[in-house]
């Protein structure tokens, strides 16, 4: 499905010189002329003309509302979902598919609860900055061991 993508520019304000051009209206078709067949080089087509109004800031605190003449173009665009064609993967074996269902029929039945259950850990600490144990210790770390110190002696004084 194809749609329309619109670009607005600012008309020109000033002529251009060109070779036999000619007059200050001359020259502003000029540069009016250039401009729109530059954007049609770009695929971009021609609708229309727009004067709109602009409210910009005037002063500290003051707003003006200025008259802005535009050139509205569009072109076509094709929505990216057209250009879209997915690879597709190739069916599935026999033997995976049994296999997968016979896993998922045995987990059914049994209903075991899957729980964590801790490994040894590591017996030493690789090293401890004082600040933050990154490696997977079993033991205290002196940080560990300097807050639980902190926090008793704050237990103690209530």
């Amino acid at each position: 499905m194809s749609g329309w993508e619109y670009k607005v520019v600012p008309a020109p304000t000033k002529g251009v010189k060109g070779k036999g051009v000619k007059g200050p209206e001359a020259r502003f078709a000029h540069a009016l002329e250039a401009m729109m067949n530059d954007m049609g080089r770009e695929g971009w087509e021609f609708q229309r003309a727009e004067t709109l109004p602009s409210i910009e800031r005037s002063g500290l605190t003051g707003s003006t509302t200025e008259w802005r003449n535009l050139l509205v173009f569009r072109r076509t665009v094709s929505d990216p979902i057209d250009e879209f064609e997915p690879e597709l993967l190739p069916p599935p074996t026999e033997a995976l598919e049994t296999e997968a269902s016979t896993t998922d029929v045995e987990a059914e039945d049994e209903h075991v609860d899957a729980t964590f259950a801790p490994g040894e850990g590591a017996t030493q600490m690789a090293s401890d900055n004082g600040v933050e144990e990154t490696s997977p210790v079993s033991g205290m770390t002196a940080s560990l061991k300097n807050l639980a110190s902190q926090r008793g002696s704050a237990d103690a004084k209530d």
